[in-house]
């Protein structure tokens, strides 16, 4: 598969002619190829949205909405082939591929719908021949910046709701996966957006970033991926008070208190861990158990996971894909090592994943016990299949332990005590909480973190307002 570039409403090379190469993680196989695009590149991609804004950003929402919708179809349409495109590039079971395109498009139905909604107000003037009002118009080109981990949704939504609100936007996706955006680009072609208001850069983060940074004519940038970067394009974005949305790293607590339906935290556990391999930014890093049903709890998990089929996710069945990199693999082994020096204990998995035939990065999904704060695993990211069992005995300590990181993401607990719902949903510092739900993310809510995860909302309403400018206008009356 050889992409290209998509600016101006063209496929274009990389001005250098320079290539790089696409790597499936499964196999370390060449699947494709992509514009090694420079800074000169990405400034007419800017050009090219600047010039589209003036007429898109005059569209009715109602027009907006139209190709919007178009491409929600479309791209519902072709949701098997580009989930193919994305496990051969990604890695992740075909199965999650098909259901991650299946979710993309439906941040494309819903702006194309909320489009239409961006309302204003009408505020009481204080005096008889003045009238006050609000409207809000888009903030003008977005700049945005997607990782490898889920390359459809991530796209979706971050372009729906910018162009629903009337902006263009020049996307820079992962250098991992950037057949997918490529995929995606044509049907955003086929739904008919005009030149200009959709592009796509491909290139080295450094460069490309550093261009979205210093051009005056970018007015927002939007970024997901990990905190050392987004904290880096927030001093940068600082040089022109550049408006910015950030979605960075998660260490979510994953909570199951002695009251809770063992097997369905056990079931919720398995999804929100090992979807995706772990390479998730809400999937669950510390699993808490209270003291009374650590052993049953982790008999049940230890006995799902090794249920759990390794192997290239073209086939049928996996369930368990590669991990992104040898980097990836080796962070893992990292902290398995770190962990059982301290005093953790494999259940199950706990080494590299070899199959003769595959030459991926493999890890085997793993359960250890006995971990404890001292631990890496227990306050850095792990971003692979490893289940860590942490024991508590009371609620408010295991909401102290939850809270004690510098990460506020997402955070889930699992209970059946009503009220204890309640305090404890309230109590997690946590942008997304699941209470006995490891998958709480839709289009329609907000989705974003508290502490060093995050800045601004994605999903709903909330999306929207990170493309809009708030503008009040008084008016003076003739008596």
């Amino acid at each position: 598969m050889e992409g290209k570039m998509y600016s101006n409403g063209n496929w274009v090379e990389a001005t250098n002619g320079d290539r790089t190469d696409v790597i499936n993680p499964a196999t370390g196989a060449i699947v494709g190829s992509i514009p090694a695009g420079s800074r000169q590149d990405v400034k007419l991609s800017i050009d090219a949205a600047d010039s589209a804004f003036k007429s898109w950003s005059k569209l009715t929402a109602m027009e907006r909405s139209i190709p919007l919708y178009k491409a929600y179809e479309m791209l519902s349409e072709r949701s098997d082939e580009i989930a193919r495109i994305m496990t051969l590039e990604q890695g992740k079971p075909l199965t999650e591929s098909r259901g991650e395109v299946l979710g993309a498009a439906e941040f494309l139905r819903w702006y194309s719908e909320e489009a239409k909604r961006t309302y204003g107000e009408t505020i009481p003037a204080a005096v008889s021949n003045k009238r006050a009002m609000v409207i809000r118009q888009p903030v003008g080109v977005v700049a945005a910046i997607t990782p490898w981990n889920f390359p459809a949704s991530m796209i979706t939504r971050k372009v729906a709701p910018a162009l629903a609100a009337g902006c263009t936007v020049v996307i820079k996706p992962a250098n991992y996966t950037p057949l997918t955006a490529v995929a995606l680009f044509e049907v955003f072609e086929q739904a008919g957006f005009p030149p200009g208001v959709v592009n796509l850069v491909t290139g080295k983060g450094s460069e490309i970033g550093t261009e979205f940074l210093e051009n005056s004519k970018v007015k927002k940038i939007t970024f997901t991926g990990s905190t050392e970067v987004g904290k880096h394009l927030l001093k940068g974005a600082a040089d022109q008070v550049k408006r910015v949305s950030m979605e960075l790293g998660g260490h979510a607590p994953f909570l199951v208190f002695d009251d809770a339906d063992i097997d369905l935290a056990v079931d919720a556990c398995i999804l929100s861990k090992f979807r995706n391999t772990g390479q998730t930014c809400i999937s669950a890093n510390r699993v808490y158990v209270q003291d009374t049903i650590i052993d049953t709890f982790a008999k049940k998990l230890a006995d799902r996971v090794r249920t759990l089929k390794i192997g290239n996710g073209m086939e049928d069945g996996i369930e368990i894909g590669p991990l992104i990199d040898q980097d990836a693999l080796a962070k893992v082994q990292h902290q398995i090592s770190d962990a059982i020096s301290k005093g953790a204990e494999i259940i199950t998995g706990g080494k590299e994943w070899k199959e003769s035939s595959l030459s991926g990065s493999y890890y085997e999904p793993t359960v250890i016990n006995h971990v404890n704060e001292t631990m890496e695993i227990s306050f850095e990211e792990t971003f692979g299949p490893v289940a860590p069992l942490i024991v508590f005995n009371t609620e408010d300590e295991v909401l102290q332990k939850a809270n004690n990181v510098n990460y506020g993401l997402a955070a889930y607990a699992f209970t059946n005590d009503l009220s204890r719902t309640y305090r404890v949903a309230e109590a997690l510092e946590y942008g997304i909480v699941g209470m006995n739900d490891p998958l709480p993310s839709i289009p329609q809510a907000p989705f974003g973190g508290w502490k060093e995860s995050g800045l601004g909302r994605e999903g709903g309403h909330y999306g929207m307002d990170q493309y809009l400018e708030m503008k009040y206008i008084s008016m003076g009356l003739n008596s």
